[in-house]
């Protein structure tokens, strides 16, 4: 990968658009990007990273400063353009962050700009450029493939931040594996041993689950086995044992056999019992017949004394039912004369009751008379229908004239009411159309207000903020000051303590002579007379805390001028929406507006509902005047239709007079005569059916008399006395049956010689065989419950060997597997006795990648260090016992003394050299495992001061040597004797305007 040139505007501290011709400086081989502090020479470098990520690096990132300059002018775009050569195709990157920008026309305020990238490649036939993509994420992802590193190893391999080389070199084993595993990658051996032990941990709970299933399956067997397992000892294996499996199968097969066994004595006990109980039953079935024939025998002999007893009874029931069936004959005759008699009666009751009814000169009459007198009073009814038709006529018309009557009030009402409501019409039609007029005239008002109430409170909240964002600029301009001061304090100290330790820098170089070594400055082995330290020495660690100190107190500045930046383009801003209006003038007219806005629009609310009332008030006045019109129609109607019905009830007045005669209506006259008719009609029919009946008692009694001579019967009452009903006669000759049946029944029993000899015979005893059967019943019943007790016992006990088996058949598979991952995991842990050096293969692999680093800087270090030292690498653990990590020491070999040591006791210029080292061999074999990608340019970043001019000219020969492969190496830095060495220059300038760059040397 080689760079060409780089283009920035409004980027870091640089206000105005700079350009950098990496060409012209590569030509040189080794140039210096060198300025004063704060100028931006790291900027250069975050602009060549953003180009390229679209961040810049993480550390510099990570402390939150800004892109966007606070230089430029607010409608100068932040853009980057990189113009670089990777993998054989010439690329230019373009990137805008996202940033704010004023808005357009003359609006006041800002917008934000999203965040943009252009990729676009040369066409090396005809050398234009054509686009490639404008998405972030391809763009990521191709210069990513091309360039092989993501992000943080570009970081590392092409900015060479020494600073960082530094405490590698001086970090514990944990350190350098977070460092070794981000350039190298490790993730995925990392989870290969995570990976591992999930998988031992998921085996060793399978496994664990297995056992216990099976210990569950043991304590099952112990309690299907009952107290017969209670002797048995049991497995003393625990979960995870391996011989867990074997043992509970062996103790479940002593359970089973000990089981069946019993089952074979429980079973032998059953036959004997079932023997026993036969036989019990057998005297006792012998005991029960002779006793129930005993019983036969004594019931027949009761049954017969009893029908000798009831034999006079029988008798006199054979004589009653032949009176009955005697009486049968005369029933028919009975029933008639009952009858006949019944009808009588009431006939006589209905006949007295007319009588009472009858004037006194007809209480005697016959029913012929009674009738002729019903016909007459029938023929002067029918001369009375016309009369009632036309009293009801009369009636219809007086109810018509009321009608009338109560027509003619209701609508002289609704007359009278339409005139006063139509005497007001005008005056209501007015009042709502003036109220309309007013709702609307308020509307327009209500609009108006509305557009001028946005911009007053838009207005007013940037008023505000721009007396917020003043007490904030006021604040940060105070604390930029604050902060300028404690960088110009912190680096006037920092310097001091360096002017001091520079002073006294013989007593410091002093301090490492020992006799018979080479002093390191003129060579002698003989030190007369040393320097000392006097009062006041500074030492390397006083000063790099202060210069520690600076660059926290530099880097709060920076930060304090940017955030004072943005809070004054805050404020511009706020203060070109607001004006000089003071917020309280802002509130009251905001507030006022929407006073004025509100009534308004309360106002104008009720043009709606005066609309509706005006439509309403005239849909009333139509009614009215309708209403008025209907009621003069109907009262013209009405005067005609009186006149008519007055003439007819004159005429029917006339008629009515003659029908009524003495009684007050004709309709009280209809109903008196229909009375009299229906009472002579009713009077006329008794009197028949009372001479009707009379005859047919007469008939009925002699023919009753005739019956009951006849059947034998003194009497007709004896016959009557005699007669019985069906059920009667039904229950008498069943009691006849039942007797005759009972003396059949005791005949044939009496005939049975079976029951007689067993009656002849001692008496049955039942009871004590059935003790005897109960007693071997309880014996046979014990002994099955113990067969099926045993039964079962074993059958479970079966099963439940089964279960063990099968699950001792899945869990041999899930052992070896256990086994066999427990291994692998240990060994990867480094906690296993096969791995010698207990190392993790995580840091196995960065073991071997550091040695390979460590190779490749001993290359240069040697050269640097006049071949004194030598970076070796160490597989023993660091950091004391307690330390994670092994196989990631570092130690260097000084052959003067021959001894190996710490990096960490290496001196300020050694430690740079070997960081140095370090960093370029580093490059070299991360560039190897990223795909080989060829780079042409690297740039190193701080470290020379801490260099004699001897050490000095090796580490340049060094750098200088990279040129061999067509490789450019550029130096940040502020060591003075570096312009001397480095003719080529990127000099980086600051100004109140803002940071500019130029080139020096060569052509430039």
């Amino acid at each position: 990968m080689r760079l060409h040139s780089l283009h920035v505007t409004a980027f870091g501290p640089f206000g105005a658009p700079q350009r950098v011709d990496f060409d012209a400086l590569n030509a040189a081989g080794l140039f210096l990007l060198h300025g004063p502090t704060g100028a931006g020479k790291t900027s250069v470098l975050d602009a060549v990273c953003f180009a390229l990520y679209g961040s810049v690096p993480g550390v510099r990132d990570g402390r939150g400063l800004t892109l966007r300059s606070d230089h430029a002018a607010p409608g100068v775009p932040t853009e980057v353009v990189l113009d670089l050569t990777v993998g054989g195709r010439r690329l230019e990157i373009t990137r805008r962050p996202a940033q704010l920008r004023p808005k357009k026309g003359n609006r006041a305020g800002f917008i934000t700009d999203k965040a943009q990238s252009w990729l676009r490649e040369r066409d090396p036939g005809t050398g234009q450029w054509q686009a490639l993509s404008r998405s972030h994420r391809e763009i990521g992802e191709e210069i990513t493939q091309l360039v092989g590193m993501n992000r943080e190893q570009f970081c590392q391999v092409v900015l060479l931040p020494q600073g960082d080389f530094a405490r590698f070199l001086r970090a514990d084993a944990e350190a350098r594996g977070k460092l070794l595993g981000k350039l190298f990658d490790t993730r995925r051996f990392a989870a290969v041993e995570e990976r591992l032990a999930e998988l031992r941990r998921t085996a060793e709970q399978q496994v664990k689950q297995g056992d216990d299933r099976l210990l569950a399956l043991a304590e099952r067997t112990a309690e299907a086995a009952g107290p017969a397992a209670r002797d048995l000892p049991r497995p003393e294996q625990r979960p995870g044992d391996p011989g867990l499996a074997a043992a509970v199968l062996a103790w479940a097969a002593v359970a089973r056999s000990g089981a069946v066994e019993r089952r074979d004595l429980a079973a032998c006990a059953v036959t004997a019992a079932d023997g026993r109980r036969a036989a019990a039953r057998h005297v006792l079935e012998e005991q029960r017949e002779l006793l129930r024939l005993q019983e036969r025998y004594a019931e027949t002999r009761r049954r017969a004394a009893a029908l000798d007893e009831r034999r006079a009874q029988f008798e006199d029931l054979c004589a009653r039912q032949d009176l009955a069936r005697a009486a049968d004959r005369v029933a028919p005759a009975l029933t008639l004369r009952d009858t006949a008699e019944r009808e009588h009666r009431d006939a006589a009751r209905l006949y007295e009751q007319a009588r009472t009814r009858l004037p006194a000169s007809l209480a005697d009459a016959g029913a012929d008379q009674l009738a002729e007198r019903e016909r007459g009073i029938r023929q002067e009814l029918g001369g009375l229908d016309a009369a009632r038709r036309a009293e009801r006529r009369s009636a219809e018309i007086a109810a018509e004239r009321a009608a009338l009557d109560r027509e003619a009030r209701a609508d002289e009402d609704v007359r009278q009411d339409a005139e006063d409501w139509l005497a007001g019409w005008d005056t209501v039609r007015q009042r709502l159309q003036e109220r309309i007029e007013t709702a609307q005239a308020a509307a327009t008002r209500a609009g108006q207000l509305e557009s001028q109430l946005a911009p007053a409170a838009a207005r007013l909240a940037a008023a505000r903020r721009r007396d917020a964002l003043g007490r904030q600029s006021d604040g940060a301009d105070r604390h930029l000051r604050d902060t300028r001061d404690a960088a110009g304090d912190a680096r006037q100290h920092w310097l001091d303590l360096r002017e001091r330790r520079l002073s006294g820098i013989a007593a410091e170089l002093a301090a490492g002579l020992r006799d018979g070594e080479a002093c390191k400055v003129c060579g002698a082995t003989a030190h007369p007379a040393p320097a000392r330290a006097g009062a006041g020495h500074v030492d390397r660690d006083a000063e790099q805390r202060a210069e520690d100190a600076y660059g926290r107190a530099d880097e709060a500045r920076a930060q304090a001028e940017s955030a004072l930046s943005q809070l004054r383009q805050d404020h511009a801003a706020a203060r070109a929406e607001a004006g000089d209006a003071s917020v309280e003038e802002l509130a009251e007219l905001e507030g006022e507006l929407r006073r004025d806005h509100a009534d308004a629009h309360a106002s104008a609310g009720d043009m709606h509902a005066a609309r509706e009332e005006l439509a309403r008030a005239e849909q009333e006045h139509a009614r009215r005047l309708d209403a008025r019109e209907q009621a003069d129609r109907r009262s013209a109607a009405r005067t005609s239709h009186r006149e008519a019905i007055e003439r007819e009830l004159a005429v029917i007045e006339e008629e009515l007079t003659r029908a009524r005669g003495s009684a007050g209506s004709v309709e009280e006259q209809f109903a008196t005569l229909t009375r009299r008719a229906a009472l002579l009609a009713e009077a006329a029919q008794a009197v028949r059916a009372y001479e009707d009946t009379a005859e047919r008692l007469k008939s009925a009694d002699g023919a009753l008399a005739d019956a009951a001579f006849r059947a034998g019967f003194a009497t007709p009452g004896d016959a009557a006395r005699a007669l019985l009903d069906h059920r009667e006669q039904n229950a008498l000759q069943d009691r006849i049956d039942a007797w005759q049946a009972e003396r059949a029944a005791v005949a044939e029993r009496l005939r049975e010689t079976d029951a007689a000899e067993a009656a002849a015979g001692p008496a049955a005893v039942p009871g004590r065989a059935q003790a005897a059967l109960d007693a071997a019943e309880r014996v046979q019943r014990d002994a099955t419950s113990a067969y099926d007790a045993a039964r079962d016992r074993c059958a479970a006990l079966a099963r439940l060997g089964r279960q063990a088996e099968e699950e001792a058949r899945r869990l041999g598979p899930l052992r070896a597997d256990y086994e066999r991952v427990a291994r692998l995991a240990g060994l990867a842990a480094g906690t296993s006795a096969d791995n010698e050096r207990k190392m993790r293969l995580e840091s196995y692999v960065l073991a071997a990648r550091l040695e390979q680093v460590a190779a490749a800087a001993t290359t240069r270090l040697h050269r640097m260090s006049a071949g004194r030292y030598t970076l070796v690498h160490s597989d023993e653990r660091s950091g004391g016992t307690g330390s994670r990590r092994a196989g990631l020491g570092l130690h260097v070999v000084d052959s003067w003394t021959g001894r190996e040591r710490d990096t960490s006791t290496l001196s300020g210029g050694e430690t740079f050299f070997a960081s140095l080292a370090l960093a370029l061999g580093l490059a070299d074999v991360v560039t190897d495992e990223a795909g080989g990608v060829r780079l042409d340019t690297l740039f190193i970043d701080e470290g020379f001061g801490s260099l004699d001019e001897a050490t000095l000219d090796e580490v340049i020969d060094v750098l200088d040597a990279l040129r061999e492969r067509n490789r450019s190496v550029g130096i940040v830095s502020h060591v003075g004797d570096l312009r001397r060495r480095i003719p080529v220059q990127l000099e980086v300038l600051k100004g109140r305007s803002g940071s500019t760059v130029r080139r020096r040397g060569a052509e430039g």
